[in-house]
């Protein structure tokens, strides 16, 4: 037999290359598009020095800016767990008239420009929109404040926890909801000791994908946020606030402790879909 046909015979079906090669290309593609521009971010912040780095990346403008881009991301991903899982419900568990269209509705914050999210949230949220014009009588103002910021998370994350969570609905059919009504559990026991353990990993990962993708989020929150220091300014607004003072160094300071937050969250996604095939196993 040729080394052509063994080669054949070990990798039956196979249309690339050796593993070899594209491994290579897939490295070098990888370090040219990602790792190049990352690396670049923390040789510029590491050549401030300790005090310098301290001073750009913890004042206490920049803190309070961590704060509120951590603390709203986390907010509407909470909010988001709750309302993905049960858009995900209607869409696994429900056949009914337009249907497809809602699905379509979820995708949307992935194909809408984040600024026309922004400012659409704006025109409906701020005291003469739609929305906003009902509740400034009542003392609730939403845009341009951290309740705003937080409505445009939800906008932008709730597509990451309902298609985490569909695929995982559907593999448990409605037959383990029969199997357990038999058995004499109630709709809340079902849902508690058989929907929610199997969903779980799954929403914990939708979690993580819209707590990372909150905190980098500019254009969706830049309208709708105000932008006032000390109170409605965002993380990466601080960023590009400095780089228009050419404060280069001062924005890869930041960028840098925004980059290893996000560095820790994807340990944490990939560490939950370690955990969840584990369970599944």
């Amino acid at each position: 037999m040729s080394a052509t046909a063994r080669r054949r015979a070990r990798a039956p079906g196979t249309v690339l290359p050796g593993f070899g090669l594209t491994l290579g290309f897939a490295i070098f593609y990888l370090s040219i598009i990602v790792l190049l521009p990352l690396s670049t971010v923390f040789v510029k912040s590491a050549g401030m020095g300790p005090t310098a780095f301290a001073h750009a990346a913890f004042n206490t403008r920049t803190l309070m800016a961590y704060r509120l881009s951590f603390g709203a991301a986390a907010a509407a991903a909470a909010i988001n767990m709750v309302t993905g899982l049960l858009v995900a419900w209607i869409l696994v568990r429900y056949e009914f008239p337009g249907k497809r269209l809602i699905s379509a509705m979820v995708d949307l914050p992935f194909a809408l420009p984040t600024a026309v999210a922004g400012i659409s949230l704006t025109a409906i949220y701020a005291n003469t929109g739609i929305v906003g014009s009902w509740l400034a009588p009542l003392g609730i103002k939403i845009a341009y404040t951290p309740l705003g910021i937080v409505f445009a998370l939800i906008f932008i994350g709730l597509p990451f926890v309902v298609r985490s969570v569909e695929p995982v609905l559907a593999d448990v059919g409605a037959d383990v909801e029969e199997a357990a009504a038999s058995l004499g559990a109630g709709r809340f026991t079902t849902f508690r000791r058989v929907i929610l353990p199997a969903v779980a990993p799954a929403l914990i990962t939708g979690f993580a994908l819209a707590f990372a993708r909150g905190i980098g989020e500019y254009g969706s929150i830049i309208f709708i946020a105000g932008n006032m220091p000390f109170s409605t300014e965002i993380a990466p607004l601080r960023i590009v606030q400095q780089l228009e003072q050419f404060d280069y160094a001062g924005a890869t300071a930041i960028a840098t402790v925004m980059l290893l937050f996000s560095f820790g969250m994807l340990l944490v996604i990939n560490l939950i879909q370690v955990w969840s095939r584990g369970r599944m196993a």
